[in-house]
């Protein structure tokens, strides 16, 4: 077997493979987190996932990476604490050897009319969402910059940083913040071909969405909805991890929409 072989993942074409790259993916114990770090893993990446309180999910995350043959373990940190994120991100790389791509896909929604706002509701949104995300790229990016055009950061924005949503404004807010943060970090790092985009979901099957897409709310938002279906986890994991592999070379500064049409 050749060299080039060996890093090919069986039925997947060399420019999707992840085989011998480092991957760090926030809030990977559950939903849309927890399919990233299982493809990203089933591409040949090797995981580390941080989960702030869901240890018993974190840790069935990664053994049933390991059941499928990958490579995984999970880390304890709070990506809305500053100095925790550092120490958190220092502590993956340091886990694994180096890294080569940064998911960032932690956060919080908590809803209200803006009437009804609390500050320290805004306070911690901003914190996770969007502190969480910056303090992340910034601790990682030195780490990425020696991997030069293999390294990825990938950011999880949302179809209502967009487009805005009554009720939201906290969450809205907080993800339209993501984008401008990853249009900008994407021209600082181009120059040693690290690429920075962003990946915006619809309407997806989470937890998080579960009482938005109950009864007859689901059957107007989805009516609404082009493609005629919410997403799935799954659909948003194989974004990230088209972003994350070779192929996606020359994509920098992008948000990635995957809404079903909602918004084009």
């Amino acid at each position: 077997m050749t060299s080039e072989a060996a890093n090919d993942v069986p039925g997947l074409p060399a420019s999707l493979s992840l085989v011998g790259l480092r991957a760090l993916v926030t809030g990977g114990s559950r939903g849309i987190g927890k399919a990233i770090a299982m493809t990203l893993a089933a591409r040949g990446a090797t995981v580390v996932l941080s989960y702030r309180s869901r240890e018993d999910e974190a840790t069935a995350v990664c053994e049933a990476i390991a059941a499928a043959g990958g490579k995984a373990s999970a880390l304890q940190f709070d990506v809305g604490d500053p100095e925790a994120a550092e120490a958190g991100v220092k502590a993956a790389v340091e886990t694994l050897g180096g890294l080569e791509i940064l998911v960032n896909n932690a956060g919080i929604s908590v809803d209200g009319l803006l009437m009804r706002v609390k500050q320290e509701d805004w306070q911690r949104t901003l914190a996770v969402n969007l502190g969480g995300t910056m303090t992340c790229c910034k601790v990682a990016a030195r780490s990425l910059l020696r991997a030069r055009d293999k390294g990825r950061i990938i950011n999880l924005t949302s179809i209502v940083g967009e487009q805005g949503n009554a009720g939201q404004s906290m969450y809205s807010a907080s993800k339209a913040g993501v984008i401008g943060l990853t249009k900008s970090i994407a021209r600082e790092l181009a120059g040693r071909g690290v690429t920075v985009n962003a990946v915006a979901p619809g309407f997806i099957e989470t937890d998080m969405t579960q009482s938005a897409l109950a009864g007859e709310a689901r059957a107007s938002l989805v009516s609404q909805i082009p493609l005629g279906r919410v997403g799935t986890s799954a659909e948003i994991a194989e974004t990230v991890a088209f972003l994350a592999s070779p192929a996606a070379g020359y994509i920098t500064g992008h948000v990635m929409r995957v809404n079903g049409g909602l918004l084009t």
